[in-house]
């Protein structure tokens, strides 16, 4: 029996081992080396010397530097893509999960073509938008725009949010229309006959049946939003020689750290680590939701 079990646990070993190889050569050692490269001063090529938290100090309270200025600029712009791209990423899955859950007829036709764009590379995304924003052949100059949205405030602002949603939504929108498949029909017949309308119904019912997948969701959108990187790099970069105008802190850590002047790796693993906890504390929040809600 003991032989057994041991060769059971061999087993499992067996096909946990790449996973974990995987995981420990790509995800732990990049995290833990990043945090110590932090506290370094290194431009890629020399040896790191150590430093301690001067460029945290830099970073956080050098106001005459031009790393605090682009922190600061960077979380900013940040922040305000989670602020306008979350609820959007929340309420318009749903209210296309609802629809196709309401009228079932041809529903996955259409739940094909909306979960389609999530297939794309952010590259194709960003390369479909830029035509369609062109003013002079786009479906802009279809709809008269004068001005170049994609590198115009704050227009450029309006074209990353939809461009964002029509990328993103298909996945919460499975994931909305599994749910909603599991609310009992009894419930809504219930309140039917009490006379409810589908706003009552919808908040109600619907929402707290479906809050779990709500939560996880926006767990998911929120962490996603803060590492945002591709969409505003490509929109942005209509016009040759046009730069973004809006940078986002993942656009300044890449450039820190592998632009075209001299690297200041350890300044940019420093905004990234600030970017990780903020990230980290901002999940253990809504995780400790989703299991107060449980």
């Amino acid at each position: 029996m003991k032989r057994k079990k041991k060769k059971v646990n061999l087993t499992h070993l067996v096909f946990i081992a790449p996973h974990m190889i995987i995981f420990i050569v790509f995800i732990v050692i990049p995290i833990f080396f990043g945090i110590y490269v932090s506290f370094t001063k290194w431009d890629l090529i020399g040896t790191p010397q150590w430093v301690g938290l001067d460029n945290y100090k830099e970073i956080l309270f050098n106001t005459k530097s031009t790393f605090n200025r682009q922190f600061f600029d960077g979380l900013k712009n940040t922040v305000l893509f989670v602020i306008f791209n979350v609820p959007l990423c929340i309420v318009v899955p749903l209210a296309f999960a609802l629809v196709l859950h309401i009228r079932p007829l041809g529903s996955k036709i259409y739940q094909l073509v909306l979960y389609l764009p999530t297939l794309f590379s952010i590259t194709s995304v960003g390369l479909i938008w830029i035509q369609l924003l062109n003013r002079r052949f786009g479906l802009a100059s279809v709809m008269g725009a004068k001005v170049q949205w994609a590198i115009t405030m704050p227009y450029a602002w309006i074209a990353l949010m939809i461009m964002t949603v029509w990328w993103t939504m298909g996945s919460n929108m499975v994931i909305y229309q599994a749910a909603l498949g599991s609310v009992p029909k009894e419930e809504y017949e219930a309140a039917e006959m009490d006379g409810a309308g589908w706003f009552t119904k919808l908040v109600k019912i619907t929402i707290p049946s479906i809050r779990f997948q709500l939560l996880y969701t926006l767990v998911i959108t929120i962490a996603g939003s803060f590492n945002v990187y591709g969409q505003p790099t490509i929109m942005t970069r209509v016009d040759l020689g046009a730069g973004p105008k809006i940078n986002v802190l993942v656009q300044y850590i890449r450039s820190i750290a592998f632009g075209s002047g001299q690297s200041a790796a350890g300044i940019a693993s420093a905004m990234a680590v600030i970017l990780g906890l903020f990230i980290t504390i901002v999940s253990i929040i809504q995780f400790k939701m989703i299991r107060s809600e449980d």
